[in-house]
């Protein structure tokens, strides 16, 4: 299976399993109904795209679920997706691009800085 992408639906449901490592789905079709509005069946067919992706697993007894795919791993998937589709896979034109149009706070070009020397010293 290629690389897992989600939409903001699925990501509703993925927060909850990373938060909580395993919830049976009757669980997070009420903390979903309570806090975006869905009904119960959307909730179920979004947990079924997610078994599907192999981004969740369900196990037995009472339909629990769990994430198999880290958060990590889409917020690494998303990163490369935003890259490739915006900006010719270079992030540092995207990180030029975002200067020039947002600037940084002075605290956030210290510890970007900072995190670049970490990284050299790990190289």
């Amino acid at each position: 299976m290629g690389e897992i992408r989600l939409h903001d639906g699925e990501l509703n449901v993925m927060e909850l399993l990373w938060s909580n490592k395993m919830l049976a789905a009757k669980d997070i079709a009420k903390i979903i109904k309570e806090y975006v509005g869905w009904e119960k069946n959307t909730t179920y067919t979004v947990i079924k795209r997610l078994i599907d992706k192999g981004a969740i697993e369900r196990q037995e007894p009472g339909f629990m679920c769990r994430a198999i795919v880290s958060k990590q791993t889409i917020q690494n998937n998303e990163i490369k997706s935003l890259l490739d589709r915006f900006f010719s896979g270079s992030f540092s034109t995207m990180f030029a691009e975002y200067m020039h149009t947002h600037g940084f706070k002075s605290s956030e070009v210290l510890e970007m800085e900072n995190k670049l020397k970490m990284y050299k010293l790990q190289s």
